[in-house]
This record gives structure tokens, sequence and C-alpha cells, in this order.
């Protein structure tokens, strides 16, 4: 009996290591430039439209019909936060049209610096994440890691979805 056994497990594991070599891992195509390059324009034009206090030109980045804007504190930042009031959440949903009417009607200057920025695209779709700092007079309000989905459409890139987190 353990013969048996023996052979029907050696035989098992032949096939399970040649159905792992016979299909290939898809080779990662690298990014093209051009793309990388209008991802990166779109970068800076919306860090352009916050000190310009342009809510029309970010409003353009983003995908006009769709929305998904979150913010997350870090465990800190949620301690604080929960501390003041206790009804707070840890993740928040907004909307881009928020941030721009916010950018739009601020009375103090505005920027948001980003460091470390990251870009994965594949022509169709991109990913942008970084480190920011936003600043409201001068004075660093928050920090933390940014995530953009990105989409190539008929206009050029938009950004689909935005995370961020809230602290370090």
């Amino acid at each position: 009996m353990r013969p048996i056994r023996s052979l029907i497990l050696c035989c098992a594991l032949c096939l399970t290591a040649s159905a792992f070599s016979a299909s290939p891992a898809t080779p990662v195509t690298p990014a093209a430039p051009a793309d990388v390059a209008a991802i990166q324009d779109v970068v800076r034009q919306f860090q352009a439209a916050i000190i310009a206090k342009d809510g029309q030109t970010l409003g353009r980045l983003f995908l006009a019909d769709h929305n998904s804007w979150l913010t997350v504190l870090d465990d800190a930042e949620y301690a604080k936060a929960k501390a003041r009031d206790p009804k707070v959440a840890k993740v928040h949903a907004s909307t881009w049209k928020a941030f721009a009417d916010f950018v739009s009607s601020a009375k103090v200057p505005l920027e948001e610096r980003f460091y470390n920025v990251r870009i994965e695209t594949n022509g169709a779709v991109a990913s942008v994440y970084f480190d920011f700092d936003f600043l409201s007079d001068g004075n660093v309000t928050n920090r933390g890691s940014e995530a953009w989905q990105m989409v190539r459409d008929e206009q050029g890139w938009k950004i689909g979805a935005m995370v961020f987190s809230i602290g370090r």
C-alpha cells in the first residue's frame, strides 16, 4: 500500500511542477516614456492648480462622472481625533469636487508637496504613489502617503480614484 501512495504523490508533484513550468510568467512590459511623462504632467498640473486656487483645472484632471476619494487616518492621528470626537471615523469619504471647492475658496495660500513619486502604467491604466506634505498659509497641516488610480481616456490621463493617509 505504501509504494502506491508514494507513486501517486510523486506523480502529483511531477504534474504540478510541469504545470508551473509550462506556463511561464507574463513578462512585465516597461512603461512607455510618453505615458510616464504625461502622468508626471498631470501631477504638476495638480500641484500648480492648488497653488493657483484653480478648482476648474483640478476638476479637469479627474474623470467627470466618477469619484472615489478616501482619507484614512493613521493610528496616532485617529487616536487624537477620537479623543476630540468619539464619533469620528478612521476612514472618511469625500469627493474631488469638494476638494476643488475648498481650494477655490481658500483665503490663505495652499500647496501640496510630493516626495518619492512612483508611477506604474501599461498605457491604459496607471497607479501613482507618493508621500506628501499639505501646507496651508505656509504651515504643514497634514502629511502622509497618497495613491491615485488613473485611466487614459479620449482626452488623456485622468484621475479615477484617490486615497490618502494623514499622519506618519
